[in-house]
């Protein structure tokens, strides 16, 4: 994979990507960026070398901000607005880092606004700085609405009414907030979260990568009827268990002191025992 861009730098470690964004001075979605998001992710999507997706900004006081507005107000309006079955290209682009069978996590240490939100309301996890990390809806003051996936993604994960008021109420939501309200995972002091979210990112990477990318598939799947759901997880279940890699996982685990008093005891160092090959 090239991932030849000129607003993202991407270092790969591993199976572990790490996507940096600059588009001084504020991140702002320009056409360019938009454009660079949309090649990146089918990018990403594509690359059969990675398991975790970790995306930061090169400016620790705007992780991304809104979409340009001066673009919107170019958008044709000339006949009347029409309803479509198929997705918009943002639409797609923000699917990609829900379904993509990599692990996504936003590391944001600064403010994320709009359609910024929007994409990383898409992805798997969110952790964010203490007393700074800042969130915000701002489109219906503007006399519009969040139209790439917000009124969709934030009520199933914050609720309905906390959406309502994010959205409607278009106030700066900060970082505690943010917390408890199950929309950022975890908040770090600034000095702490490059390598609280590394280091997660790292162990994730490390794990194997069948049963990481079946896990993802299987909790979104949760979305759909629970019926459905708890089928195919048996199914990937089923797939997983006849693995070799599966297989000698769980031997080393018993042979290391899984499943006695003291090894149960230290399970956190048990399953580090099990990382990498």
């Amino acid at each position: 994979m090239a991932y030849d861009y000129d607003l993202f730098a991407v270092t790969k470690t591993n199976r572990l990507a790490e996507v940096v964004i600059s588009n001084p001075p504020i991140n702002l979605i320009t056409q360019k960026l938009f454009g660079e998001w949309m090649a990146l992710a089918e990018e990403l999507e594509a690359d059969p070398d990675l398991t975790v997706i970790l995306f930061k900004s090169a400016d620790p006081e705007f992780f991304l901000a809104h979409f340009d507005v001066e673009l919107i107000l170019s958008f044709p309006v000339d006949g009347p607005a029409e309803r479509s079955s198929d997705p918009n290209p943002f639409h797609v682009m923000c699917q990609r880092f829900r379904t993509m069978d990599k692990v996504t996590i936003a590391q944001v240490e600064g403010r994320v606004g709009g359609g910024g939100n929007e994409i990383i309301s898409n992805m798997d996890m969110r952790f964010g700085v203490r007393g700074k990390t800042t969130i915000n809806q701002m489109e219906v003051p503007l006399g519009i609405l969040p139209g790439g996936t917000g009124t969709q993604n934030l009520p199933t994960i914050i609720g309905y009414g906390r959406a309502m008021e994010v959205i409607l109420g278009a106030e700066d939501l900060d970082a505690e907030a943010a917390e408890r309200w199950g929309y950022l995972n975890r908040i770090y002091a600034a000095d702490e979260i490059d390598g609280k979210v590394r280091a997660l990112a790292e162990r994730i990477a490390s794990f194997p990568v069948e049963a990481v990318q079946f896990a993802k598939q299987s909790i979104n799947n949760a979305a759909g009827p629970l019926e459905e759901g708890l089928a195919e997880e048996s199914f990937l279940f089923q797939q997983l268990i006849r693995t070799p890699e599966a297989r000698s996982k769980m031997q080393k685990f018993l042979d290391t002191g899984g499943q006695t008093r003291d090894g149960e005891l230290q399970l956190n160092s048990l399953v580090d025992q099990l990382k990498g090959p």
